[in-house]
């Protein structure tokens, strides 16, 4: 092949990707969208369960309501029902399915984690770790992940426990 033809071969080429290129970097990506909220919630039902391996060790089971304050505004009434194990003065670990509801009646639902240790002051911090499960209306096909911390308020004699949490979703929406 003499210059003259591969240079038209190359330059022929070059054009080719710089389209290609082109192309693909005009197509919008579905990015992923960040949501942080603030909730306190109250428990509204609490059970308990011995486990009388240890003094104070507990099985709980907890219907939580409250609102999350949003970072977009918004506020959510916010609906959870937790499954914990805790040992008094250690911590422990609890499984929790969070419902946001929100004014126009979409609802985002999410499963968490929470590993909760003991602080000297009675409450116990957590981490929280978990999957978007399902939404509703706007949030309709909603995939994602949910990660924060927390901090339960041990509750004083004839009170209810409260729960401060900072969580941030990170999810896309599929079209409808």
């Amino acid at each position: 092949m003499d210059r003259r033809k591969m240079k038209v071969a190359v330059l022929g080429l070059v054009s080719i990707l710089v389209i290609e290129a082109f192309l693909l970097c005009s197509v919008p990506q579905a990015g992923a969208e960040t949501l942080k909220a603030r909730s306190v919630v109250v428990a509204t039902k609490y059970e308990t369960i011995p486990v009388n391996d240890e003094p104070g060790h507990i099985l709980s089971m907890q219907i939580l309501e409250g609102l999350a304050l949003l970072d977009n505004g918004e506020i959510a009434k916010r609906k959870a029902y937790a499954v914990s194990d805790i040992v008094p003065g250690k911590g422990g670990q609890g499984i929790v399915y969070n419902t946001f509801i929100f004014q126009d009646g979409s609802t985002i639902v999410v499963r968490t984690q929470r590993l909760m240790v003991a602080d000297k002051s009675g409450a116990y911090s957590a981490k929280v770790t978990g999957e978007i499960i399902k939404g509703t209306g706007r949030f309709e096909g909603i995939k994602g992940t949910a990660s924060g911390t927390g901090i339960t308020y041990l509750p004083s004699e004839g009170e209810a426990s409260k729960v401060l949490t900072d969580t941030t979703l990170t999810y896309t929406l599929s079209g409808k």
